[in-house]
């Protein structure tokens, strides 16, 4: 169960211009080796439910959506941003779980849950992890 953001985690705003997110949330930096761990984590992002990924002691990863090696070569630190934090703003018909959106947006869930899946740091630490796979 999701915990509601602390003071701590207030939800920081975002903007969209060109398809990328180019400002780190918060101006927050982000930890390749954390964002590493946050894509593995079942508990966390959990990427490699859907995306194959250069992380081999995991042998089980998914084939539903596009492989992410080489993303980091493919879109800039912005683009890769966008997607994690609202994937739906580049491409509407995708299943892919927005990691950040506005907790104040959602309209049907118990304030309990209407959350964000990662916070914006753990946002930041996979942007960081996401741009390393050249």
């Amino acid at each position: 169960m999701a915990a509601p953001l602390g003071a701590e985690e207030a939800y920081l705003p975002w903007r969209v211009e060109n398809f990328a997110i180019e400002a780190p949330l918060g101006g927050l930096r982000g930890d390749a080796v954390r964002g590493r761990a946050i894509a593995a984590s079942r508990e966390k992002g959990n990427c490699i439910a859907c995306h194959l990924m250069p992380i081999p002691e995991h042998p089980m990863h998914g084939t539903l959506a596009p492989p992410l090696f080489g993303a980091g070569a493919r879109l800039s630190a912005g683009e890769l941003r966008l997607r994690v934090v609202d994937e739906k703003v580049v491409n509407p018909e995708t299943i892919m779980p927005a990691f950040y959106r506005d907790p104040g947006r959602y309209h049907r869930p118990h304030p309990e849950f209407a959350t964000t899946i990662l916070t914006a740091q753990e946002v930041e630490d996979v942007v960081a992890y996401l741009v390393t796979l050249k």
